[in-house]
């Protein structure tokens, strides 16, 4: 989907953050952004920023787990703007949850619900209404370097993230021909408010926030060397809108933002090829399960140059 002016995006989590940061850049290229928030007075004030720019923008207080609202959303959006061509399900959240045999089943279910179901009501409420105009466009989900490469203590958000990944490969192959993409988004670290907005959602559906973990039964995953200032290592939300503007263009499948990681990714891959049997393949049995031996959904992704 490479004009995208004049189209409509509907972001979620879009007033703050990653979420923000993509709306700005989609409404850079002349597309009418639907900024859809749980929080009233985030919309409000990322309205403004619009309203400054000139940029046409539109809010929707949603609650992206509930499923009569999203529909609500979706066709209030299609009575401001029209059509909608590009879904981001960026909405979601994270938190250092601790062992997952200490963590409680409200949590588990909360970050199920909002980082994995929300992601297919989206699907479920929006994409039927871009494949019915038949103009195109293109669907995009954030997920997370963690999805890529889990790191201890956060076993709800690395398996959701990568359960996102699974979605958006298999759209990818399911709307092929349609003239529908599907991109999946990994970022690294962004300057967000992500632990603000997860406790504050925690808060509104469960009574209170996160309690933090004990920290000495944590397993650490960033060696704190005090002569390095990591917060200079955390980019831009901008940034982040830019690149997935970029992926959408490019119709990139996967939207990566750290070459950092890619060593990590790579001695992933590297163990799981491992893992097979070092046998003959039946070639018959690769005849019947040719599915699930490759799809040529992987091969159209193209080598994403450098973004600076």
């Amino acid at each position: 989907m490479t004009e995208l002016k004049g189209k409509t995006a509907f972001i979620t989590g879009a007033a703050s953050g990653l979420g923000l940061g993509i709306a700005k850049a989609c409404a850079k290229e002349g597309m009418n952004v639907i900024i859809a928030d749980f929080r009233q007075t985030a919309i409000d004030e990322a309205l403004l920023i619009f309203k400054e720019n000139g940029w046409a923008a539109h809010g929707i207080l949603l609650d992206v787990t509930d499923r009569a609202a999203f529909e609500k959303a979706a066709e209030e959006a299609e009575s401001v703007f029209g059509k909608i061509h590009v879904l981001v399900n960026n909405a979601g959240i994270g938190h250092r949850e601790g062992n997952i045999w200490e963590t409680s089943y409200e949590d588990m279910d909360f970050f199920i619900d909002i980082n994995y179901k929300s992601i297919l009501n989206g699907i479920k409420a929006i994409v039927p209404r871009i494949l019915k105009h038949g103009e195109g466009g293109h669907i995009v989900s954030t997920a997370s370097k963690n999805g890529l490469i889990p790191v201890p203590g956060m076993v709800l958000y690395n398996s959701t993230k990568r359960a996102v990944m699974a979605i958006m490969e298999t759209l990818a192959i399911d709307l092929e021909g349609t003239g529908v993409g599907a991109s999946v988004f990994c970022p690294g670290p962004f300057q967000t408010n992500l632990g603000q907005s997860t406790n504050a959602l925690r808060e509104k559906q469960l009574g209170a926030p996160f309690t933090p973990p004990d920290p000495s039964k944590l397993k650490n995953t960033i060696d704190f060397d005090p002569s390095i200032d990591f917060s200079k290592m955390e980019r831009s939300p901008d940034e982040a809108g830019e690149r997935v503007v970029r992926g959408i263009k490019r119709g990139d499948l996967f939207i990566l933002t750290h070459s950092e990681w890619k060593p990590g990714w790579e001695a992933h891959a590297a163990a799981v090829t491992r893992a097979f049997p070092d046998e003959e393949p039946d070639r018959d049995f690769m005849k019947v399960f040719k599915l699930h031996i490759g799809n040529p959904i992987y091969d159209k992704q193209t080598q994403v140059p450098s973004f600076k």
